[in-house]
C-alpha cells in the first residue's frame, strides 16, 4: 500500500463506496475510519444519478469508524458544504489517526467534489510529484473508475479543463500557487508515449524527405512533448505555429 493514508471514493451508495475503497487499499473494514462526506446529491445542474461520497482513513489502531460529517441533503436542493470546512476542522488525536498532509486532503476534496456534481462515479489519489527549478512541489491527481473517457474528452479539452477550474479553487482556497496535474486511468502517461513516438517517427520521415511535415492541432502540453522528445534530434528542429485553439507543432528540417 502506498504512503498515502486516505482515500476519497464516490459511489452510489455508502457501502458501495466502503467495498470499493478497501478493496484498492487492500484492507479490511477494522483497519479504517470512514467518514461520508455527502449523503447524496444529483449531479452538476440536477442531472444525473444521485451519489454519496465518503473518505476512508487508515487506522493502525484499527477499529472502523463511520462518521457523518454532512447532514442528508435533499434532491430538490443540492448542495456542497464549503471546502473550507473540511481543510480547517482539526484532527481529533483521540482517535489516535495519522496526521495528514492538509494540501493533498483538500486537493482531493475539490476533485471529488467536482467529480461529484458532475454526476460521475470515480476514486481519488493526490501524491506529491517532483519538485520544480522554483522549489514547488507538483501535486498529482489520480482518479479511478469505470467508464471515465467522457471526463477525457476530445483533444483532452474535458480533463484540462477539469484541472485549470480544481487548480483555481485550490490555490484561491489555499492562498498559494497550486500546480496541479488530473491524470484519469493513467490517460496522460499513454498519450505522452503515443506523442514521443510519434513524433520520432515524424522526424525520422522529415530528415529523410527533407520536406517539412505539421502535426495535427495540440494543446500546449502535448506541443512541449513534442518540442522535448525532438530538441536534441540531430536532422530537424520543432516550431509551433498557428492560433490556438488550432496551434500546432511544425517539424522542419535543418539546414546544411
Amino acid at each position: 500500500m502506498n504512503e498515502k493514508t486516505t482515500l476519497e471514493i464516490i459511489a452510489p451508495t455508502v457501502e458501495e463506496a466502503i467495498a470499493q475503497g478497501l478493496e484498492q487499499l487492500g484492507l479490511t473494514a477494522d483497519a479504517v475510519s470512514v467518514e461520508v462526506l455527502d449523503a447524496g446529491n444529483k449531479g452538476l445542474f440536477g442531472l444525473g444519478k444521485a451519489q454519496v461520497r465518503v473518505r476512508l482513513t487508515v487506522s493502525p489502531s484499527g477499529g472502523a469508524e463511520v462518521v457523518e460529517t454532512e447532514p442528508a441533503v435533499s434532491e430538490s436542493e443540492p448542495e456542497v458544504a464549503p471546502v473550507k470546512e473540511t481543510i480547517s476542522r482539526p484532527l481529533d488525536k483521540s482517535q489516535d489517526k495519522p496526521e495528514h498532509d492538509i494540501l493533498l486532503d483538500h486537493t482531493e476534496s475539490v476533485v471529488s467534489k467536482l467529480l461529484h456534481m458532475m454526476g460521475l462515479e470515480a476514486q481519488v489519489s493526490a501524491h506529491y510529484g517532483e519538485t520544480d527549478r522554483d522549489g514547488r512541489r507538483y501535486i498529482l491527481v489520480d482518479v479511478r473508475g469505470n467508464d471515465l473517457s467522457v471526463l477525457i474528452g476530445r483533444r483532452s479539452e474535458t480533463l484540462n479543463a477539469l484541472q485549470y477550474v480544481a487548480s483555481l479553487i485550490i490555490g484561491k482556497e489555499t492562498e498559494q500557487f497550486v500546480q496541479l496535474t488530473v491524470d484519469v486511468e493513467g490517460y496522460r502517461e499513454r498519450r505522452e508515449k503515443q506523442l514521443i513516438q510519434m513524433a520520432k517517427r515524424m522526424a525520422d520521415q522529415v530528415a529523410k524527405n527533407g520536406r517539412r511535415q505539421a502535426l495535427e492541432p495540440m494543446p500546449a502540453a502535448e506541443r512541449r512533448i513534442i518540442h522535448i522528445a525532438l530538441r536534441d534530434h540531430p536532422a530537424v528542429t520543432t516550431e509551433s505555429t498557428g492560433e490556438e485553439p488550432y496551434r500546432k507543432v511544425t517539424i522542419v528540417p535543418k539546414e546544411d
